[in-house]
């Protein structure tokens, strides 16, 4: 038998002006998300959505950079030009 709506519905929030979901890192990053999905023009959801897709593409793009210079410099035996490309190695590898 069927629950009654009343009790079936007990879990859904009862105030829709909250936000339902919440940037924890910081509440600046809060507000600039909010800025970027009014500029277009979307949901918060969709905006961090886009953001981290964004940053992973990034992320690959400088990857894909990265090992290009490697394979130019492969064969110059330079131990200050070594030590930038183990740096910036360094600096994708950790996410800095």
């Amino acid at each position: 038998m069927p629950q009654p709506a009343t009790t079936r519905n007990k879990h859904r929030r009862s105030d829709k002006s909250e936000p339902r979901y919440t940037v924890a890192l910081n509440p600046s990053v809060a507000r600039q998300v909010e800025r970027y999905a009014g500029t277009v023009d979307t949901s918060m959801s969709k905006a961090i959505a886009a953001l981290v897709r964004l940053g992973l593409e990034n992320q690959e793009q400088r990857k894909r950079d990265f090992f290009s210079k490697l394979k130019e410099n492969l064969a110059v035996n330079d131990p200050k030009q070594q030590d930038r490309l183990v740096d910036e190695f360094r600096d994708l590898i950790l996410g800095r």
